[in-house]
């Protein structure tokens, strides 16, 4: 069901193109205004002005909408995107011809954090499994919550008797009216959407998610006892990565392409040069960002190798002489991304 929808989505997308010439823009794709998305977006942002660059923070969907964003909509450089979106991407690229198209120059910026996945549903639930037979929201369909949800309830062999197709506002205000029982969230903990005095810890809860098969597919993650409100203890559950990406821009194409590399170069000079500053203050899942740890088949773009280089042009407040670089034998493009990396925040 999955493939067939994802497909849907992707048969779709188009090409955004400004009717009337406009300002060029640096732009990235976060998420809903409750998410973590645009909260590391906004941080981003926030030290891309110290740079005297302006990066404007979009809102969406999620990440089928930001991948997709970043290959075909103008002036949109950049989207955060959920690992497990990227993995199934590429799996079904080689028998695909329309998600083969969709991933072609998309490139990786940087990986950040480990996403949670939060369910948060009804007291009397006490398990995954107990989902079976009930109302079930899953995000929309060009969400990552969407196709992770999917997949950890086909993975699990849950049969909701209902999969209702809404964002995580709409789900969190159905479940308090009690027209829901439960709804998943994709989310590095803690979320603002889950910071929210209606939620009663006597009437609702995090799901633990304990399932063999899941904890073989993903990542084991762990939401702190206290990270919300109502939730006293912690939860251990599976976990993805959220990666930024962007697309590999050709400066010697054209002006657009120069100015968007440009602009990738920018924003990857801002992240690795404010890296401790972003950590200090930014959102809490900045402490968790490990640059090095790139999700497997995807390369770095050529734009961000040339932004993470020492010798890099961009002025920001604070900026401080780069260590030298350490070598790290791999291939082409993330080679050198390592090196750069380890020459400016260390390995």
């Amino acid at each position: 069901m999955v493939i067939w929808l994802l497909v849907a989505t992707l048969g779709l997308a188009g090409l955004a193109v400004p009717a009337n010439a406009q300002e060029f823009e640096k732009n990235i794709l976060t998420g809903g205004p409750s998410g973590t998305y645009i909260q590391f977006g906004r941080n981003i942002s926030e030290a891309a002005a110290k740079c005297n660059v302006t990066l404007n923070v979009q809102e969406s969907a999620g990440s089928l909408e930001n991948f997709l964003g970043v290959r075909k909509k103008r002036f949109t450089q950049l989207g955060i995107v959920q690992s497990d979106v990227l993995e199934y991407l590429n799996t079904f690229a080689s028998d695909d011809p329309a998600i083969a198209r969709a991933i072609l120059g998309v490139r990786i910026a940087f990986p950040l954090y480990n996403e949670e996945v939060h369910i948060l549903a009804r007291r009397d639930i006490a398990t995954l499994a107990d989902l079976t037979g009930k109302k079930v929201a899953i995000g929309v369909e060009d969400s990552g919550t969407f196709l992770t949800a999917s997949l950890v309830l086909d993975l699990a062999q849950v049969a909701p008797a209902e999969r209702l197709k809404i964002n995580a506002e709409e789900s969190l205000a159905a479940l308090l009216d009690g027209q829901i029982d439960a709804f998943f969230y994709v989310a590095g903990a803690p979320t603002k959407i889950f910071q929210n005095d209606a939620i009663d810890g006597a009437r609702f809860h995090l799901l633990p998610i304990d399932d063999p098969t899941l904890q073989a597919v993903y990542q084991s993650g762990q939401i702190p006892a206290g990270a919300y409100p109502f939730q006293p203890d912690p939860v251990d559950v599976v976990a993805v990565k959220a990666v930024l990406m962007t697309y590999e821009y050709s400066p010697a194409r054209n002006a657009y392409h120069r100015e968007s590399c440009r602009a990738v170069s920018d924003i990857a000079h801002v992240i690795t040069s404010r890296f401790d500053d972003l950590r200090t203050n930014g959102h809490p899942k900045w402490q968790q960002v490990d640059l090095n740890d790139l999700p497997p088949g995807w390369n770095v773009s050529s734009c961000v190798n040339a932004g993470i280089d020492p010798a890099y042009d961009l002025t920001c407040e604070g900026d401080v002489p780069a260590a030298a670089p350490q070598a790290s034998p791999e291939s082409a493009a993330n080679s050198a991304y390592r090196r750069q990396i380890c020459a400016t925040i260390g390995c």
